[in-house]
């Protein structure tokens, strides 16, 4: 099976609608200009009767000549007359509408495109109008069949119009007609950017603009960098609205959501030649399942695999669709990701695929250990796949359900400590028939249910077996947070697997500076066996050296009073310092005890004497004043 495969279920059709053939329809579109039409415009001029004409000047003026902006911007509008207006010619039809918009800014207005006429084909006139011109159909202002309140009516039938023809023999577009008379109110200057013909985003802004939203901006952020970019919102020369329909546009131009999505994994696929991409249609030819992960993830899955845990979260796709997410802890003590994946549903059948695809992308290499939350098809799943995985289940949604069971706090303490106590099995199952016993719950189907599957959860019968640390999925749920504040619950499937790839890419970032720090000096060390804490430093990385030298110093305070060497292994048994030399006579216990407690006492008395010296002591450089102190609502403090 190649690294990419697409398996076609015909007997399962889900809620998964993006469709790999035809795109989806954007409903997030904001539409910015009216509609409206006048019924002599309904349609344009087209196939005119009479033969190839078009206007001949015999002389033009070179210095009315207009070839694009750099002549328009040399124009001074203000100082133009009505008669000059029909000296000026232009190289295309483009030109001539730039240039009849500029003339219509500088007026207080706007201009816009209207009827053409053509001649096989072929365009040899056009009208420019003012933007105000014609009339609103009767039909777009229905209020029965509208929700929304219509938009205000801004045609009138103004008559303002140009009129440029082309003239056959020049091969230059030439004023034929010209009329400057409005019959509305012109807009005040501070308007007329406002104006949507005056509205567009420059194609630097639109590359800018992407390379925002590829940082995960949103559009509001987005345009409000802009404005401070440009010094002020009256500055950018556009509207919000305006990017929101140039967002729906790119969207818009996409083949099939789903199929983005695949062309974006394939490109990063061309990179990283080991990439495996898998995914289900069903029987619509919707995708369904889709399940990646990257060469890096393979590569940290064979050193940090054995610990495997997943969940699945919702609320990250316009789609609703569960994202599972693989992963486990690293050298560092922090969480890596080894594959992700949307799926329909959270059947045992989708879990199987899942897990299926995992193992063959990490090389048939399966887990030691596996953690989830306790769902039935996850636990069904990974028996089937991982056979020899012991699965373990979380702490946290076990104390949860202790609670919604049985609701007595005593009990769920009590469950709490048989679940995470250190004891032996012997001991374990006489706390718990006590623990029965006390709360008779002994009938309960959930209490005879978590003691048949007391191999999943209770300390005592998994000692022995490897978790790096794994109590709960609270790991998953940090992840999970992680990711929330790179993916929305409104993007599609597109832009949701481009920012979980910048989620990832961050997180493996953090990783990097974990590995800057351990190469980039020495911590300082802090206990009495010097020797012991430096070798800890140099074998272990940062964190989890951090993790072993409460270990160190707990260590130097106890003494070894015997050892016995039982073949395999040495025996050693170790008490505290003080306690072993204090414990033989009373009369020595109490002189030790009082005089601990004195000098606890005298170092306390000491430290605060200490700080009320240093709080009344005031610099005398100091001038600024500090921050006030942070006081809580009395119903802050209540609700903890």
């Amino acid at each position: 099976m190649s690294n990419e495969d697409c398996v076609d279920d015909t007997n399962n059709v889900d809620e998964f609608h993006g469709n790999l053939e035809n795109p989806l329809r954007n409903d997030d579109e904001l539409l910015d200009d009216d509609i409206f039409m006048d019924a002599n415009l309904a349609n344009a001029e087209v196939g005119a009767s009479e033969p190839n004409e078009g206007a001949h000047f015999d002389q033009l003026d070179e210095s009315y000549k207009i070839d694009g902006w750099k002549d328009i911007r040399k124009t001074e509008f203000l100082n133009i007359v009505d008669v000059d207006i029909k000296r000026y010619h232009f190289s295309d039809l483009g030109v001539a509408f730039d240039f009849y918009n500029a003339f219509a800014k500088s007026r207080e207005f706007s201009g816009r495109k209207s009827k053409t006429r053509k001649h096989n084909g072929i365009i040899n006139r056009q009208n420019f109008v003012c933007c105000r011109e014609g009339f609103r159909r009767k039909k777009a202002d229905n209020t029965q069949t509208r929700k929304q309140e219509p938009r205000a009516k801004t045609r009138c039938g103004c008559m303002a119009k140009v009129q440029v023809s082309f003239d056959v023999v020049s091969g230059r577009w030439i004023v034929s007609k010209f009329s400057d008379l409005h019959n509305h109110d012109l807009l005040p200057p501070i308007f007329i950017a406002m104006l949507p013909g005056h509205r567009k985003i420059p194609a630097a802004d639109i590359e800018q603009i992407n390379i925002m939203r590829k940082g995960g901006l949103g559009t509001a952020h987005i345009f409000a960098a802009l404005s401070s970019q440009s010094g002020g919102h009256h500055n950018v020369p556009f509207l919000p609205r305006d990017l929101y329909n140039q967002v729906a546009q790119q969207r818009r131009r996409l083949k099939g959501d789903a199929s983005a999505a695949l062309q974006f994994l394939r490109k990063r696929k061309s990179i990283d030649p080991v990439m495996v991409i898998r995914y289900e249609v069903d029987r619509l030819h919707s995708i369904k399942n889709l399940f990646w992960c990257d060469g890096i993830s393979q590569m940290d899955y064979q050193l940090f695999g054995d610990v495997l845990a997943f969940d699945a979260t919702y609320k990250k796709n316009k789609y609703h669709c569960p994202l599972v997410i693989f992963s486990g802890v690293n050298n560092h003590n922090r969480t890596v990701v080894f594959a992700a994946a949307l799926v329909c549903d959270e059947s045992e059948q989708t879990y199987i695929w899942l897990l299926k695809n995992l193992l063959e992308a990490m090389k048939g290499k399966a887990p030691i250990s596996v953690i989830t939350d306790g769902a039935l098809s996850m636990k069904n799943a990974i028996e089937k796949v991982f056979p020899n995985a012991h699965h373990r289940l979380c702490a946290w949604h076990l104390i949860r359900n202790a609670t919604s069971n049985v609701g007595n706090p005593r009990f769920t303490s009590q469950f709490r400590k048989c679940m995470l106590g250190d004891y032996e099995v012997g001991v374990f199952r006489s706390k718990w028939d006590r623990m029965v016993e006390e709360f008779d719950v002994q009938d309960k189907q959930w209490i005879i249910d978590m003691y048949d599957n007391r191999h999943s959860w209770a300390t005592a019968h998994i000692r022995g077996k490897f978790f790096a640390g794994f109590r709960t999925t609270s790991r998953c749920e940090g992840l999970h947070s992680v990711i929330a504040k790179y993916v929305k619950s409104r993007y599609n499937l597109r832009d949701f697997v481009e920012h979980f790839d910048r989620c990832v890419a961050y997180i493996r970032f953090k990783d990097s500076l974990a590995d800057f720090e351990c190469a980039y000096g020495v911590p300082v060390m802090q206990t009495h066996l010097l020797t012991l804490e430096k070798s800890a430093a140099n074998l272990y990385t940062r964190e989890v050296f951090f993790l072993f030298r409460p270990i160190i110093i707990r260590s130097g305070s106890m003494k070894v009073l015997d050892c016995i060497d039982v073949g395999s292994y040495m025996l050693y048994t170790v008490v505290k310092l003080v306690a072993t030399l204090s414990a033989g006579k009373d009369d020595r216990f109490r002189s030790m005890r009082d005089w601990a407690i004195n000098t606890v006492d005298k170092m306390k008395a000491d430290n605060i004497a200490s700080a009320i010296t240093s709080s009344s002591t005031i610099s005398a450089t100091y001038t600024d004043p500090r921050d006030p102190p942070i006081r809580r609502r009395a119903k802050d403090r209540a609700g903890q």
